[in-house]
């Protein structure tokens, strides 16, 4: 009885990999050698070094990604922008009938006129900034 005991028994710890890697090899950089394998595998976006070494002996393709921090940057403030705008439009959409509503003819003209000259002005920097924008695409992006 004793035996059908222990032989149930887990041994516990961690399950057998099927094809475990046993071989090691080590090799010897010097400071510029190693500066310049820490950027490939920075550059590569891989987790674990020992995947990435095993990728360069055997010419596995090795993706890099370089991300510019600028573009983004430019990117996100210009959608922020962009949504401001938008809420601009809605804004305006809502005094005019507002102007209607409450004021007379003449001097809702009046007003209209003035926000008419903000609007041309609105309108201009738009133009700039897509300018802006085509020239940053150009010189940067590309």
């Amino acid at each position: 009885m004793e035996d059908n005991i222990t032989s149930k028994q887990n041994k516990g710890g961690r399950k057998l990999k099927k094809n475990p890697a046993i071989f090691r090899y080590s090799i010897s950089l010097n400071e510029e050698e190693n500066n310049r394998f820490r950027s490939l595998f920075q550059q590569s976006g891989m987790k674990v070094m020992a995947h990435f070494i095993t990728a360069c002996v055997f010419q596995k393709t090795i993706k890099t990604v370089k991300i510019d921090v600028s573009a983004m940057d430019y990117h996100v403030r210009l959608t922020n922008l962009y949504g401001q705008f938008r809420s601009v439009g809605i804004n305006y959409n809502q005094v005019v009938k507002i102007m209607y509503h409450n004021f007379s003819e003449k001097k809702a003209a009046a007003y209209l006129f003035k926000l008419e000259k903000q609007t041309i002005e609105m309108v201009k920097l738009i133009q700039e900034i897509i300018h802006l924008t085509q020239e940053f695409e150009t010189k940067h992006l590309k």
